[in-house]
This record gives structure tokens, sequence and C-alpha cells, in this order.
């Protein structure tokens, strides 16, 4: 992937199949159209929000459940949110532990 610079950011040229695009990395994912149909980019809204990682990953799961991943994707959701409970909300004796 050779980068170029372009006014604002840097663009990539990216090869779909054997069309090459030169694009800036939020115009396009790797892997998948889950998130392209979003009229946000989750990873955009983490990114300007400044959500730490648990926070952006819950996020992230709720969103895509329905096009991806399902139910357990929401449980991913869940578990994310358990772990912020546990790491920012401990007592501070569980915190010992």
């Amino acid at each position: 992937m050779e980068k170029i610079e372009g006014p604002k950011q840097p663009y990539f040229e990216v090869t779909f199949g054997d069309a090459r695009q030169e694009l800036a990395p939020s115009d396009y994912q790797v892997g998948g159209d889950h998130y392209q149909t979003m009229p946000i980019q989750v990873s955009e809204f983490v990114h300007k929000n400044e959500l730490n990682w648990c926070e952006g990953n819950a996020i992230k799961y709720i969103c895509r459940h329905h096009l991806k991943g399902g139910k357990q994707d929401l449980e991913k959701a869940i578990h994310y949110i358990q772990l912020l409970i546990e790491w920012e909300y401990a007592s501070s004796a569980e915190k010992k532990k």
C-alpha cells in the first residue's frame, strides 16, 4: 500500500480485485461491509468521543449485532461493560484482590 499525501489527510492506494483506487482509510472497510451501511462509522464515533478500549468495543458490538454477530455480539458488549464496572467502579477492597 503506497502512501499518497492529500490536502487534508493521507490517502492510500488500495486494490479491490483488479481495481486500484486512492482512498482515505475512513472511506473503506477491510473484511466485510457490516459498518458501511451505518450513517456514522463506529470507529469515527469512538475516536471523536475519545472512548477507551472497553467503551469503544461495547459500542461497536451493540451497533453491529443485527448485521453480523447477532446475540453473541450483544454478549460481547455486555462483557466489555462488565469489565468497565469491574475496573472503574469496584470498591477499593475489591480492587486489592
